[in-house]
């Protein structure tokens, strides 16, 4: 059975990602995610706004090992040691993402957002990286909130991250 994202995204958050798109158009700044758990979700709410989509420049889609490594640049000895919903990874999924591109900001997102066998259900990773900054991270725990219900919280998390790199 497939599970899909069933709740309407909330308005506020549909204004938020405005604004973001907003201000790195006026400033000339591009945008980049890479996305493994909430399979370009992130990317697709933000190139659907009218007028300032632009800023937003591309989206990885990183849903594995293999792919994190080869788009990214992940080192695969990171992947071994921390596993990929962790604190490294998430950082250098964000790095890697803003080298590889033009973008001024980077966001990250890795984790576990359905069952994941003995791994903490709802357990997400996230990265921003930003031209000139250290790299930001936060760890959430979501809990059983289901597949959709975590990737909505995911994407509450990264719309909060970016506002706080734009600052």
């Amino acid at each position: 059975m497939v599970e899909t994202l069933t709740a309407e995204i909330p308005e506020d958050l549909q204004n938020r990602i405005h604004g973001i798109l907003k201000e790195a158009c006026e400033r000339g700044r591009n945008l980049v995610t890479a996305e493994s758990c909430t399979g370009g979700l992130i990317a697709s709410l933000f190139t659907d706004v009218d007028g300032c989509s632009r800023a937003f420049e591309r989206g990885y889609i990183t849903y594995t090992d293999d792919a994190k490594a080869d788009m990214l640049g992940v080192p695969r000895d990171m992947l071994d040691a921390h596993g990929a919903v962790s604190r490294p990874v998430a950082i250098a999924m964000a790095e890697g993402a803003r080298t590889r591109s033009n973008a001024y900001c980077a966001l990250s997102v890795t984790g576990f957002a359905g069952p994941a066998g003995d791994n903490e259900e709802g357990l997400v990773h996230f990265g921003c990286a930003v031209e000139g900054r250290e790299t930001m991270h936060r760890e959430a725990h979501f809990g059983s909130l289901g597949r959709g219900g975590v990737r909505l919280a995911c994407l509450r998390t990264a719309v909060e991250m970016f506002e706080e790199a734009s600052q």
